[in-house]
């Protein structure tokens, strides 16, 4: 099964969750409600994100051929989020030597992909609003879902064993994402928008006196 990816999935509905359970990898029945599937679940759906993403940053790809190292970066974060969940929906009695997992190697090449990215950047002056192009919007959206998958982790972590690769994994590429999400807007030419304090709040210019 490991050494072979590719699955044969005849049957796309079975009813056996039709009363509110799921399988694990190991084949024992838990509640969809369960931390350890809220958990996997939830990368799942950052995998969505990423998805939606690469296709904007793939697009963008053709206008500003640089934008192409990230595409090809999204579709490896792909595939480590598959073997990331893959772990996950498995008991740790359960796990097979060859299975796919996230280990401190992933964890190290993220790192030295944002050091990369963030060298260009010019310094922050105050926090980033989501903003300026599809792709930088999206990839905060990454970045958010990425968080609350991490927290979902950690608290699994408190209740079963995970391999701690796994919450440092999610940890590294919520940052991951955030110098991503502003590289693409500085290699597209972009404005990044920042935060001004209180002025969506009062419909002022900064500056502006309150009225009376």
């Amino acid at each position: 099964m490991f050494n072979e990816p590719r699955l044969a999935l005849n049957r796309i509905y079975t009813r056996q969750g039709d009363s509110g359970d799921t399988a694990l990898t190991g084949g024992q029945r838990v509640s969809k409600t369960s931390p350890r599937i809220e958990c996997y679940g939830t990368v799942d759906e950052l995998n969505s994100f990423v998805g939606m993403a690469c296709c904007s940053v793939s697009e963008a790809a053709r206008a500003e051929p640089r934008l192409s190292e990230l595409d090809r970066i999204l579709v490896r974060i792909q595939h480590e989020l598959f073997n990331l969940g893959s772990i996950l929906s498995t008991l740790p009695g359960n796990v097979h030597p060859k299975q796919p997992r996230i280990t401190s190697r992933e964890v190290e090449q993220l790192e030295k992909d944002i050091d990369r990215m963030n060298m260009p950047l010019p310094a922050l002056r105050s926090f980033v609003l989501p903003g300026g192009t599809r792709a930088n919007t999206e990839l905060h959206a990454c970045r958010t879902v990425c968080r609350r998958a991490e927290r979902l982790c950690v608290h699994l972590a408190q209740q079963e064993e995970i391999p701690p690769e796994c919450v440092h994994y999610l940890n590294r590429l919520s940052d991951a994402f955030f110098v991503w999400s502003r590289w693409v807007n500085f290699v597209m030419g972009a404005p990044e928008l920042l935060w001004e304090p209180n002025r969506a709040a009062s419909g002022l210019e900064p500056d502006s006196p309150p009225e009376p």
